[in-house]
């Protein structure tokens, strides 16, 4: 394979992993208020929230830039996980249909995201990041 491509790898994955972080974490902020009520209709604290915030959007820049890459995809995974579980796999809400479908599939992306994140853990941020920087003497 390409040693170009290679390399370009591991930047676009974490790009595109820490971009649905962000984003989350972003519009965490700006519907804080809607935010820490669905928190509490789902059972989970909304007191929480700042913390959802703090993971969401610092975890998202940290693996944009590929600082503490391995850590930070491992925490990220584990929230992908349980965060998955807590609002999507739902089923006794009593949803049917399109609605049922929607939140298995929403689950299943949390799963496949917890999957990517085990992948940047297990090889690493790759050669364009904090974490693999080169010193000059």
């Amino acid at each position: 394979m390409n040693a170009s491509l290679i390399s370009l790898a591991a930047p676009a994955g974490r790009l595109l992993l820490a971009f649905i972080f962000i984003m989350a974490g972003a519009q965490k902020i700006t519907g804080y208020a809607g935010t820490a009520q669905y928190m509490e209709m789902m059972g989970v604290p909304g007191a929480l929230l700042p913390l959802v915030i703090l993971t969401e959007l610092g975890g998202g820049i940290a693996l944009l830039v590929g600082w503490q890459t391995r850590i930070v995809a491992f925490l990220l995974a584990g929230f992908s996980l349980i965060s998955g579980l807590l609002f999507h796999l739902v089923p006794s809400f009593g949803m049917e249909g399109m609605a049922a479908q929607t939140e298995m599939i929403m689950f299943m992306k949390n799963v496949s995201i917890a999957g990517g994140m085990l992948m940047v853990v297990a090889l690493g941020a790759g050669r364009l990041s904090i974490d693999n920087r080169t010193v000059a003497a």
